[in-house]
């Protein structure tokens, strides 16, 4: 019995299949069929010799965003991907690979097709398959090729279970690849004429520029997502649509983890557990607990390495007008509720104090922290009137959360325990910061637009 894997743009969903290595055997036989093999030999490029109609259309024959993929140089482009994740993660070049990868070609219909990632079990390994348009995206391109080098790395150990790739880190490390620099180019086939000979698109990125630039420009304006929403993204986080802040989130998350003393080497290890479990998690847990004892630990880093990311670089100052509303909307909470079991569920706004005073612990602490985050990310752009009164609002929910304070311990205690303000204390110090807030804001006019030079 085969087993297989379909990702969604990377999202996982197992599914089983007939023998694809067949269907392909049958498809190298065709005359108007061509074949290439990497120099490697791992990569196995099918492709029909006419393209998709698409490709010769003026709005991506000119645009770098788009990639025409054509066998001979897909296959090149492949190796070279493969060498830059592997040096990245610090994976010896020179290791054998144990999956052959069929990249099969197909004329796209449309510039939003999916790609899919099919793996089928055999007594000596996996071997992978990957259905492409030979017009999509750079983004999508170099997902597809992050995704399907992760997952036949995962599986290298021979399980019959195969590996499940977190889309975090599918996203992150392509998204990394597409900004660093580190690949010169990705080879798109010839896309026009010019006095009688091709020309080809070359895409090309400039070194010495900030991998994390485009991220850091996201991340200014939005909330960098946490690490539970960046384990389970929607379908729209997966394909752009929030604005990119997810796949933002994802690749400075990847950064920042491969940072870490050990970094690289946990996450090969994480890689090659993921065959031994149902979720990732788990694999993530034991690779990382060195740098993170609980789960709990993963989200104090992550919340601030965002805060110390957008502090190098926080944008322009918001206006005293704007600062005043995402202060506001930073200190409310948005909940849902039923006035009768059978009524349908009204939204509201409510304060922190409401939260502390009525809320259970578990759904308590999950706010607090992002609210906390919010506020220590925020006072880097507020106007000087409120910058002291977020700082002063983040202290104050960070001594509830037991961040700031910690008990006495005997010299032979290694970790020091954490102690939090109590709840009626917390309440009199936001009920005191609201009045001072209110104070402030009478005096706050609202913004004019004046003109640059008068």
């Amino acid at each position: 019995m085969f087993r297989a894997r379909c990702l969604r743009d990377f999202g996982c969903a197992a599914v089983l299949f007939g023998i694809f290595c067949g269907e392909a055997t049958a498809q190298l036989a065709l005359p108007d069929m061509s074949v290439t093999r990497s120099v490697s030999g791992q990569f196995i490029v099918t492709g029909g010799r006419q393209m998709s109609r698409l490709a010769a259309e003026n709005s991506i024959a000119t645009n770098t965003d788009f990639v025409c993929l054509e066998p001979a140089l897909l296959a090149v482009s492949a190796e070279r991907i493969k060498r830059v994740l592997w040096r990245d993660m610090g994976v010896n070049p020179s290791t054998p690979w144990s999956g052959k990868i069929f990249l099969v070609l197909h004329p796209a219909r449309s510039l939003d097709e999916e790609v899919t990632i099919l793996s089928e079990h055999f007594a000596d390994g996996w071997d992978y398959r990957v259905a492409l348009p030979d017009v999509l995206s750079r983004t999508r391109f170099l997902r597809a090729m992050t995704g399907v080098a992760l997952l036949e790395f995962a599986n290298r150990g021979g399980s019959a279970r195969s590996a499940e790739i977190p889309a975090w880190l599918t996203d992150g490390l392509s998204q990394q690849l597409l900004a660093s620099g580190t690949i010169d180019v990705i080879l798109s086939s010839p896309s026009k004429t010019v006095d009688g000979l091709l020309e080809s698109q070359t895409v090309a990125t400039a070194h010495g520029i900030d991998p994390l630039a485009d991220a850091r420009r996201i991340l200014r304006d939005h909330p960098a997502l946490t690490f539970e929403r960046l384990s389970w993204p929607t379908d729209s986080q997966l394909s752009g649509a929030d604005g990119g802040v997810y796949r933002a989130s994802a690749q400075l998350f990847v950064s920042e983890l491969l940072k870490l003393r050990t970094g690289p080497a946990d996450m090969r290890a994480m890689l090659q557990m993921l065959p031994r479990y149902y979720n990732w998690q788990m694999a993530f847990q034991k690779a990382f607990r060195a740098d993170f004892a609980r789960p709990l630990d993963v989200e104090k880093w992550w919340a601030l390495r965002v805060v110390n990311f957008i502090a190098h670089s926080p944008g322009p100052t918001w206006t005293p007008a704007v600062s005043r509303e995402k202060l506001n909307q930073i200190l409310s909470v948005a909940v849902d509720f039923r006035s009768t079991s059978n009524a349908l569920p009204m939204h509201a706004e409510v304060s922190l104090q409401a939260v502390i005073r009525n809320f259970d612990s578990a759904r308590q602490t999950a706010i607090l922290q992002t609210k906390l985050r919010d506020l220590e990310m925020a006072q880097f752009r507020m106007a000087r009137a409120l910058a002291v009164l977020t700082a002063e609002y983040r202290t104050a929910i960070a001594d509830y959360l037991g961040e700031n304070r910690e008990i006495r311990q005997p010299p032979w205690s290694k970790h020091p325990v954490p102690q939090r303000a109590n709840a009626h204390e917390t309440l009199q110090k936001l009920d005191a910061l609201d009045a001072q807030r209110r104070t402030v804001e009478s005096a706050i006019k609202p913004d004019v637009w004046r003109p640059e030079f008068e």
